[in-house]
């Protein structure tokens, strides 16, 4: 939902944003049973009805009869509502206005738009908002500043003590390298057996890590450190984190996909990214590139055509 909201947002648009659950057997068959969407969602869904939308921006597989729904109906109804598909939709992008997808899922079609990445809502406003919050929790910790994202075991990569143990490692190697301090902020999969060996493995170095109570501060983080070191299991991760314009490094667990390897060799092929290996320094990168930004305007583009 993160990436629908964030393009709207770029678009300068107040989203009103709407979940639906589906039945049997759409639930299970979508995007491939394309038959009776009026029928598809359950009693507790967000009503899809008039006054339909200019645009709808869609995401997730589970999305797709309700995009499709919506179209179809607004139409008969004498009204063109945009639809707009975000990352690979599984099925042919013509069913679509317009399809923004990263390069790693591989989706061609004259009306799709490719990223490097996932599309984010992260602007400059945020990262000085969050900064500011966060500030006065680390003001006594030494500059540079090495912001940690962390993930954790997922369909593909796997984060255990070994691996935990071994990022301690090198994050210890890094923060004496540079006299400066750690900045940390766990996520609901990095597990609190995870984060108790990280919290003690640490101890020798300034460290700053997120408790897990209020507000996440990872715009803050982000906003503050001077470098950034991510775990290689999230995309969205990964991507806002290079939109930073600063130098990011990644720590690999281990783990294989196609569409997980394409992106972080296009990551690292285009400077963007490095590996984490204990080391860290500033190294000369391609300016920031806000792809939510350029994905609105091809958006707007699109609506000035058709609509």
């Amino acid at each position: 939902m993160n990436q629908c909201v964030g393009l709207a947002e770029a678009l300068g648009l107040d989203p009103v944003v709407k979940r639906v659950r589906m039945r049997m057997p759409w639930r299970k068959l979508s995007p491939y049973f394309r038959l009776g969407h009026a029928y598809a969602f359950a009693p507790d869904s967000d009503p899809l009805e008039p006054p339909w939308p200019d645009l709808l921006i869609a995401s997730g597989r589970l999305s797709i009869a309700a995009a499709l729904h919506v179209r179809t109906r607004s139409r008969r109804d004498g009204h063109r509502t945009m639809i707009v598909f975000v990352q690979s939709p599984g099925i042919s992008p013509r069913h679509f206005d317009l399809v923004i997808a990263p390069a790693h899922d591989r989706v061609r079609g004259s009306n799709v738009v490719t990223t490097r990445g996932g599309l984010h809502r992260l602007t400059q406003a945020k990262l000085d908002e969050g900064a500011a919050r966060l500030l006065p929790l680390v003001r006594h910790l030494p500059e540079p500043y090495i912001g940690v994202l962390i993930g954790g075991t997922n369909g593909v990569y796997t984060m255990d003590a070994a691996q935990i143990g071994l990022l301690a490692d090198r994050l210890v190697q890094a923060a004496k390298q540079t006299g400066g301090s750690l900045l940390i902020t766990p996520s609901r999969r990095t597990g609190d057996s995870n984060i108790a060996h990280l919290r003690e493995a640490l101890a020798s170095v300034p460290t700053f890590i997120w408790n897990g109570e209020g507000e996440n501060p990872y715009f803050g983080l982000l906003g503050l450190s001077n470098f950034i070191i991510a775990t290689n299991d999230s995309v969205n991760m990964i991507s806002e984190a290079a939109s930073t314009g600063k130098p990011v490094y990644i720590f690999e667990l281990p783990g294989y996909s196609r569409k997980f390897a394409t992106f972080h060799r296009t990551m690292a092929e285009a400077g963007l990214t490095k590996s984490f290996l204990g080391q860290i320094e500033a190294f000369q990168r391609p300016a920031a590139i806000n792809e939510t930004v350029q994905a609105a305007g091809a958006v707007s583009a699109k609506a000035l055509e058709i609509l």
